[in-house]
């Protein structure tokens, strides 16, 4: 759905309001597209902490090009700060010293990353307070960078500094367009190695992807992701949409079966076809997800039930079966769709929000869990553009799309992005993360 207002800031009229009413300026995003660099233009790399040494190398693999100082005139792409060697509160100084003489030096839809040390694995009290503070800096310079650029915060346990790739990849670039001021945990994963990625542009060859919901909207979009970026998808969905789910699948030269998830033995046919026609899955994404609003005072048991069901319990029986059946590969990925209403919750929508919160708790509860280099992790959206969003009221639609620090809507593929972000086999470190997809709404942390 095309978004009127956006369009009318660019017009001369709207930016006489914008300029003089001080109202909400959208700029159209950098999205990633197929052939193109991870990154065009340059990336100021700053900071000397512990990761100093390694990061030219590694943006220098993914093919960025990087610069080590700012020169009179020199414009930015995006800027990186090893923050890790900040181990006390006097130290956070650096921050301004680095980034306030450059930050009128950025392009638009421009990426800051600061990296620092998980604060858990801190080696002092004191490192462990500077270290917490890199949050709210990363999550204000969000809000104030503007222009469609974006901030996040990378925290890395001692121990996984080899594991950067995937995330500076996905941070970056313009794939995470919709992506900002989320916190990045990169945990140390016991010997396990990060897979090996021969080709960045097609990093999921050779795996097999579980897409539910995969359909329409969402669903479709990550399929179509997974599948750009090697993977055989192997999609899922109620039989009232297998019309539609067989075409995406021969488009995408998939597989499909059509099922009801919160059928009684869903889980067991599931596990049964990636076994027998696929001799296991790679990528689990539990995208499959349906709303039944109504304030609680007005809360019928069906509705109520019907969320549960398919929203949280579904993907938590599925999960399960797949693991006691060894169905997952190793090195695998578990990916759940959450929600930012189950972050912050929605008026009308305790169901809707208790089964997305609930899959956070899901990450909670198996991420510690998993063996043999298997991850879960989840995305929340936000507002996202969709048939479903169309039929918001006007009001809370605009309210929908402006509450945040891009000013606008995002789009299925930046959901989509993450998840592949999450399913690259480079990707084992991070494990246990949720991720906002909202352009920073102002709602929740």
């Amino acid at each position: 759905m095309s978004d009127r207002y956006q369009g009318f800031v660019q017009s001369p009229l709207g930016k006489l309001f914008v300029k003089n009413l001080g109202l909400p300026n959208p700029v159209e995003l950098d999205r990633w597209t197929e052939g193109a660099p991870l990154v065009t233009g340059t990336v100021l790399v700053g900071g000397a902490g512990r990761l100093a040494d390694r990061l030219p190398v590694v943006l220098k693999d993914l093919g960025i090009e990087t610069a080590a100082a700012a020169t009179e005139g020199a414009r930015f792409k995006g800027l990186v700060f090893d923050a890790t060697g900040i181990t006390s509160t006097d130290q956070l100084i650096q921050l301004q010293e680095f980034f306030t003489p450059v930050m009128r030096s950025l392009e638009s839809c421009s990426r800051i990353v600061v990296l620092g040390t998980t604060p858990t694995a801190a080696a002092s009290a004191e490192e462990r307070v500077a270290q917490r503070a890199l949050e709210g800096f990363t999550r204000s310079l969000g809000k104030e960078i503007g222009r469609g650029g974006t901030s996040q915060l990378v925290y890395v346990t001692p121990g996984a500094d080899d594991a950067l790739a995937s995330t500076l990849a996905f941070f970056l670039s313009p794939k995470s367009a919709y992506v900002s001021g989320q916190v990045v945990r990169i945990g140390a994963v016991g010997g396990k190695k990060a897979g090996e990625v021969a080709d960045w542009d097609k990093p999921l060859t050779g795996k097999i992807a579980l897409v539910t919901g995969a359909s329409r909207g969402i669903g479709e979009q990550i399929a179509r992701v997974l599948h750009r970026d090697g993977a055989t998808v192997v999609g899922v969905d109620v039989p009232q949409a297998a019309s539609e789910l067989q075409s995406v699948m021969k488009e995408l030269d998939g597989d499909y079966l059509t099922l009801d998830i919160t059928a009684k033995d869903a889980p067991q046919r599931i596990a049964h076809e990636l076994k027998t026609r696929h001799g296991g899955v790679d990528i689990v994404v539990h995208n499959a997800g349906i709303t039944r609003d109504k304030k609680l005072a007005n809360m019928a048991e069906d509705r109520w039930a019907s969320v549960i069901a398919v929203n949280l319990t579904a993907p938590e029986r599925i999960t399960r079966e797949l693991l006691d059946q060894k169905v997952i590969n190793d090195n695998g990925r578990i990916i759940g769709v959450a929600s930012i209403a189950g972050i912050a919750g929605n008026v009308g929508q305790t169901n809707y929000a208790a089964s997305k919160a609930g899959v956070i708790g899901l990450v909670d509860s198996l991420a510690g869990e998993l063996k043999k280099g298997v991850t879960i992790n989840a995305v929340a959206p936000g507002f996202i553009e969709t048939k479903m969003t169309a039929a918001v009221p006007f009001a809370t639609r605009e309210v929908g799309r402006r509450l945040n620090s891009m000013s606008q809507g995002g789009l299925p593929v930046d959901v989509a992005e993450t998840i592949a972000w999450f399913a690259s086999p480079a990707s084992t470190a991070v494990n246990g993360n949720v991720v906002r997809v909202c352009g920073q709404m102002m709602l929740g942390a």
